[in-house]
């Protein structure tokens, strides 16, 4: 039997893999226990999707397990053994504000539960493939630095530094800037994924992603960028924008084509091997383009102010380089762009 793990598996990123692999694996165990409702409140709840996925997914298995919980992982992994041909680790604090409330309880999810289940992986299935996403803000606020311009709607790196032109590859060093707490615990985890794939030569990819998106997610205003934007943009409920004059940058990755670089990684997998994982030069907006773009789609106007304040280690510029992955991975590239997201995400919610 060739079974697929899935943790997160009722988020945004699991269940767009939950989906994705149900017809390429004879079962998909999938663990999520809506930790998410805990940290963001019963708006951010994924039980809605857990229950979509039990109903329409017939090859789909679910465990309420919490990824810091060992023993009820190490029995997991017991039962099923060798037949887990592919463990995709989505489940996660995922908010660089919140992780400053309770250190302890980010750190624990983060960085002890990816320990967990990497060292699971190791003992009971390890030559399956085992794919950790990690984010862009192990880089920190390094990119902060670049010579950045500011244009009428976006922050731009400087035409004449050529090197990033592109976007941030891999080679950004991940040392002495500031992550947050929540960046600094995924920098734990990303690095223990990195060292159980070139250590113990398993099969480990680790991606770092750019805004992860899609109309699955359960968006917030700690989490969820696009989401919530759109949310807000349908319901007139206000949206405050951070410093930087509404014009940081984000490249977004759709789900789905997430998903598919996770799958094009299984079938030519690599020892401990990071990818940049976002929407690069083909999908990224500004904060005042999104907005733009919300009330162009919604036709209507948005309810949002301005706060000169600016989230701690927050990037004004980020666009992912995927010359990398694109070089292994060749026939891989983006269905969504931004547009095609926000048109996807309206559609989703007003159903």
């Amino acid at each position: 039997m060739n079974i697929a793990l899935i943790t997160g598996s009722a988020g945004l990123i699991g269940s767009e893999s939950v989906t994705f692999f149900s017809d390429k694996f004879d079962l998909i165990i999938g663990i999520d226990n809506n930790y998410r409702e805990v940290l963001f409140g019963q708006q951010a709840s994924t039980l809605w999707n857990r229950d979509v996925l039990i109903n329409t997914v017939s090859n789909y298995k679910h465990y309420n397990i919490d990824i810091r919980d060992n023993v009820s992982l190490e029995n997991l992994f017991k039962e099923y053994g060798a037949d887990i041909k592919l463990i995709v680790h989505t489940a996660a604090q995922p908010s660089h504000d919140w992780a400053a409330k309770d250190p302890f309880v980010d750190f624990s999810i983060n960085a002890n539960g990816t320990l967990n289940l990497l060292e699971n992986t190791r003992n009971y299935c390890a030559n399956a493939v085992f794919i950790f996403t990690s984010t862009n803000k192990v880089y920190g606020d390094r990119p902060n630095f670049l010579p950045l311009i500011e244009l009428e709607e976006r922050w731009e790196l400087n035409e004449n530094h050529a090197y990033f032109k592109n976007g941030i590859d891999e080679e950004m060093s991940i040392d002495n800037t500031k992550h947050s707490l929540f960046g600094a615990s995924k920098v734990a985890a990303d690095v223990l994924a990195q060292e159980y794939g070139k250590y113990f030569n398993m099969n480990v990819g680790v991606f770092r992603g750019g805004c992860l998106t899609g109309p699955r997610h359960s968006g917030t205003q700690l989490h969820g960028f696009l989401s919530y934007l759109m949310k807000c943009a349908i319901t007139g409920d206000h949206y405050t924008v951070f410093g930087y004059n509404g014009k940081q940058v984000r490249d977004n990755i759709h789900s789905n084509d997430l998903v598919n670089m996770f799958w094009h990684f299984y079938q030519n997998p690599k020892q401990g091997e990071v990818y940049n994982a976002g929407g690069g030069r083909f999908s990224n907006c500004s904060m005042k383009e999104a907005i733009q773009l919300c009330q162009t789609i919604t036709e209507k106007k948005m309810n949002y102010s301005y706060s000169e304040q600016n989230r701690i280690g927050d990037h004004i510029w980020y666009i992912s380089d995927m010359s990398k992955f694109k070089s292994d991975f060749p026939e891989w590239t983006w269905k969504y762009n931004v547009e095609n997201i926000l048109v996807e995400i309206f559609d989703s919610i007003k159903k």
